[in-house]
């Protein structure tokens, strides 16, 4: 049905190296936190999301974390037919933090767009004591680049499945709000 395939959504999360990307997927799409790492080669994640009454179909990509540096960031894989990004970064790495405009410069650009459907998340924030990130550096990123913020914690399971579902939200909202195709001025005759 045609109806079922506008409730499919693919959500891609990228950000550098240990930055928690793997645990915050795991977190939510199996509800545990595995603390030891290895490298995610890439995998990609399923599961139902209910957003505002509606089920949503989520495929949800875990990227690798080979983002080392500018030129090794975007994947085109990574940007062609997803509808939402997860941008994180880790509260205890500025690094991974100044990488987040860079990535997002990098979408924008690859997809020829103004703005695009985003989440930037700060993880690890049960780490405190190893904080390098201020929350209000993050809130003014995203205000800066249109685009929602939360940060996180998959170890302690906080605000965990909000960044999926804030996520959802901002792929609805930037949505076209016709569902149906418009009718073509084309005349052949």
């Amino acid at each position: 049905m045609p109806g079922d395939i506008l409730k499919k959504r693919k959500i891609a999360v990228l950000g550098s190296r240990s930055v928690g990307k793997s645990s915050l997927i795991i977190q939510f799409t199996e509800n545990q936190f595995i603390d030891s790492y290895y490298p995610t080669i890439e995998n990609t994640f399923s599961k139902g999301v209910n957003y505002k009454g509606v089920e949503y179909d989520c495929d949800i990509i875990d990227t690798a974390g080979q983002m080392k540096d500018e030129y090794s960031i975007l994947n085109s894989k990574h940007a062609i037919g997803i509808h939402g990004f997860v941008l994180v970064y880790s509260v205890t790495s500025r690094n991974s933090f100044d990488m987040i405009q860079i990535v997002y410069d990098k979408i924008i650009n690859f997809c020829g767009i103004k703005e695009i459907p985003c989440v930037i998340v700060g993880s690890k924030i049960d780490l405190s004591q190893s904080r390098q990130v201020q929350p209000a550096e993050g809130e003014e990123l995203a205000k800066a680049n249109r685009a929602a913020w939360v940060e996180t914690s998959a170890k302690n399971n906080i605000n965990v499945a909000k960044v999926f579902e804030l996520c959802l939200a901002e792929i609805e909202r930037q949505a076209p709000t016709k569902t149906e195709p418009t009718a073509s001025r084309c005349l052949i005759m």
